[in-house]
């Protein structure tokens, strides 16, 4: 009888605690599934889940909300994914959010996520529809990732060569770089170039403060005098004993010139006068020939 009684007592507590196990089992995969406690229902449709499976978290600012409830092939480039999200963050979701599909961590499972919207907009209903956005595949940021590290390579090449270049080269770069003499040219040059600057700044210097624009009136003035002086020296050669005599001849040449051209003009100036009149007077008729023709029909 103790046999049979210590058999059945380890029964019993074998039993009990198979229960707790499978009822604390239940209440944890129930709890995270979202099985326990008011929810409600939205969907998201996609192009593609990029691996999304059932029973994959649902994050709204970051915080689990809910879970993936059902993925549903509509067609050949349409998915639709229905999420059941926790009751109490409804109010928090409004019509113009946002569901991407990302990961949960750099290589970990596949997560939904819903981006806040406006607070302008109105709350979302149950099994409402929301926007969505592809996810970026992991096979598209290997391969910009494959084109990044190739034109690496490319550039990396390309300096290496360059580098091979001037070592060994002897263009104007490897020159003055390896080559003293044609780096001191280059100095001297420099310098001279320089000193040229200094001098140019300087006589911009004295022609701002007026010492270049003195001399220049100075010698304006001068000029002027000299001028003056070759002109009182031409009037006095006019006048004098021996020359007078040819420039008055060159005075009366020049009257005598100017009045036949003058009298050229007034010549033509009549001659056009009198070729206009007679032009008017061949265009009014003969009054004589017409008190002939009234008489006769008198």
């Amino acid at each position: 009888m103790k046999k049979e009684s210590g058999f059945t007592w380890k029964l019993g507590m074998f039993v009990i605690i198979g229960l707790i196990l499978f009822i604390g089992t239940i209440y944890f995969v129930g709890k995270q599934k979202n099985l326990f406690g008011n929810t409600f229902h939205l969907k998201a449709q996609f192009k593609t889940v990029s691996g999304l499976k059932e029973g994959n978290h649902v994050r709204f600012s970051g915080i689990n909300i809910g879970t993936v409830n059902g993925i549903e092939l509509i067609t050949d480039t349409s998915v639709l994914v229905d999420l059941i999200i926790k009751k109490n963050v409804q109010k928090f979701i409004k019509t113009d959010a946002v569901a991407r599909i990302g990961y949960d961590g750099l290589m970990g499972d596949k997560v939904l996520t819903i981006t806040p919207g406006t607070g302008n907009a109105k709350t979302v209903g149950d099994n409402a529809l929301i926007t969505s956005k592809s996810a970026v595949e992991m096979a598209d940021i290997m391969n910009s990732l494959k084109t990044s590290v190739d034109n690496a390579g490319i550039i990396t090449g390309q300096l290496a060569e360059v580098s091979f270049k001037i070592n060994n080269g002897n263009g104007a770069l490897s020159k003055l770089i390896s080559d003293d003499g044609f780096s001191n040219s280059i100095k001297g040059t420099l310098i001279n170039l320089q000193a040229s600057t200094d001098q140019f700044a300087k006589f911009t210097t004295n022609l701002n403060n007026g010492a270049l624009s003195s001399k220049l009136d100075s010698t304006m003035s001068n000029l002027q005098s000299g001028t003056k002086g070759l002109s009182d020296n031409m009037d006095a050669v006019k006048n004098s004993f021996l020359l007078r005599g040819y420039f008055k001849k060159q005075k009366k040449a020049e009257a005598k010139k100017k009045a036949d051209l003058k009298k050229a003009a007034d010549l033509k100036k009549r001659n056009t006068l009198k070729d206009r009149i007679n032009l008017k007077t061949k265009d009014i008729p003969n009054h004589s020939n017409l008190n002939a023709k009234d008489s006769i029909k008198q």
